[in-house]
């Protein structure tokens, strides 16, 4: 670990995903649910989803996720920050047990809670640790097994969430470099705080004496309100983003990638922002929506497909429970997915 912080900045390094084998189609869903494939898809954009079998949790996607970002980096890290909203357990943290699991040691590890925006959290967090010298190489996974704490009979959150994990592996190098991570653009609005929540598990509930009322163990959505909120504040973040990184507006990015939320948001985000199709990364069809994993995830799809090369500007954007979003804007670097 290095003590000299003067111009450091965090540079994408290594990038890898992973996603459980078992597959969930719409027409899987239909045997359950009152729903249809074409109401789905017209709904969301989803035709399929991974979901972890039993006795899988968050530590087991991360801890893959974060394998093939450290051999993509073709090398360690000194600090691990794992983003989720479904850790192993209340307490503690899972990002230390993923550390061991990886054979990293006793290297600082711990939890990052922002729900969908948790990437660009860690992000930030990340990057600021090996700006401040406290870190050399940083390994942020964004893992989420979301579908454990979905209501199986709830349509309109069945249909969305799925679980995966993506990682990046970050290293301390110059600002002007591809892959060095400017300033990530984070806000939160805990007035709206009901809009997206698990209302029972926490200390308020628990301090209550007075038991759960059924179904509030399970993720809530408050979809037409979230909608309008998520547009218009990742639309807002990612105008800033793009201003802070010097670009001639959101419409200079060559690929634009958005937290897979819902199809209809990605569409309205994109269209504010003047970005033409061709230039939308997209993996919500096959995907769904991982919670924090989602814009990692689709990182690392888009590098091993071709779609996302080095050199191109990209604009990262998300929004979450919190409610919570960021932005941040950056060139790609050379990096092979893991």
């Amino acid at each position: 670990m290095s003590g000299a912080s003067a111009g450091r900045a965090a540079v994408i390094t290594g990038i890898g995903c992973h996603l459980p084998p078992d597959v969930v189609t719409n027409e899987d869903l239909t045997r359950r649910l009152d729903t249809s494939d074409e109401w789905i898809r017209s709904r969301t954009g989803i035709a399929s989803r991974h979901m972890v079998a039993p006795g899988v949790a968050t530590s087991d996607l991360a801890v893959e996720a974060g394998r093939r970002a450290l051999e993509s980096a073709g090398g360690g890290a000194d600090a691990v920050v794992l983003a989720t909203t479904t850790p192993d357990r209340p307490c503690p943290a899972t990002a230390p047990d993923v550390a061991d699991r990886l054979g990293l040691g006793t290297v600082a590890a711990f939890d990052v809670s922002a729900v969908c925006s948790g990437f660009l959290y860690g992000l930030a967090t990340a990057a600021g640790f090996i700006a401040s010298g406290t870190a050399d190489r940083v390994l942020l996974i964004a893992a989420d097994a979301f579908t454990t704490i979905i209501d199986p009979a709830d349509r309109s959150t069945a249909v969305i969430f799925a679980d995966g994990a993506g990682a990046v592996v970050l290293r301390a190098g110059d600002a002007d470099e591809p892959g060095a991570v400017g300033r990530v653009v984070l806000g939160s609005d805990g007035g709206l705080n009901r809009l997206i929540q698990v209302p029972a598990g926490g200390s308020r509930q628990r301090s209550s004496g007075v038991a759960p009322a059924a179904g509030e163990e399970f993720f809530r959505m408050a979809g037409r309100e979230v909608y309008r909120h998520a547009v218009e504040r990742m639309t807002a973040s990612s105008r800033e983003a793009a201003e802070a990184a010097g670009w001639d507006g959101p419409a200079a990015a060559d690929r634009f990638a958005a937290h897979q939320a819902n199809a209809r948001i990605l569409a309205t985000v994109a269209d504010d922002l003047g970005i033409p199709l061709q230039r939308r990364l997209s993996n919500i069809e096959h995907v769904g929506n991982t919670g924090a994993a989602s814009l990692a995830v689709l990182l690392a799809q888009s590098a091993a497909e071709g779609t996302l090369a080095a050199g191109h500007r990209l604009l990262l954007t998300a929004f979450g429970g919190g409610l919570a979003w960021g932005a941040t804007a950056l060139v790609w670097p050379d990096v092979k997915a893991g």
